[in-house]
């Protein structure tokens, strides 16, 4: 899910065990099953004055979108410090999250209709160049592996 997706959450989005919300880049509506770590997630961070599911966005009164550009930078800035301390050689961004769900069911062998729903694609053309991007960057590693045992 894309963090801006996650940052509009509301609380009524989840029924019954079920997320079900619209993309903000795709309008396309989605539901998920809402999984036992979802939930810990959410009841670390509960707000009870809020009617947000996760505490990025307040309501009280200050523009939404101004708060999620605010809360996107202090979250990408803490990410790329993670990424700093624990030597990541990539900058560690919401999007590598996304590009990591995607590889790992590529590689579990998942079809491409199944990861185009999860990454919430409205083409499947979308997610081809999608996972090409991963796919090329596994052959790069390969290549890396395979000059160092020269």
């Amino acid at each position: 899910m894309s963090f801006i997706d996650m940052a509009y959450l509301k609380k009524s989005d989840l029924q019954n065990g079920i997320l079900t919300y619209n993309r903000k880049k795709t309008g396309q509506k989605l539901s998920i099953l809402w999984e036992a770590l979802m939930q810990e997630i959410v009841d670390k961070y509960k707000d009870n004055t809020s009617g947000y599911l996760l505490p990025i966005l307040q309501s009280n009164g200050v523009d939404e979108r101004r708060q999620y550009k605010l809360r996107a930078k202090q979250i990408g800035r803490s990410l790329n410090k993670i990424a700093e301390r624990i030597g990541l050689k990539v900058p560690l961004t919401f999007h590598v999250a996304r590009h990591s769900w995607a590889s790992i069911a590529q590689e579990m062998n998942i079809p491409t209709d199944i990861i185009r729903e999860g990454l919430g694609h409205d083409d499947e053309k979308t997610t081809h160049i999608y996972l090409s991007s991963i796919y090329t960057s596994q052959i790069d590693k390969a290549n890396q592996r395979i000059l160092k045992g020269l």
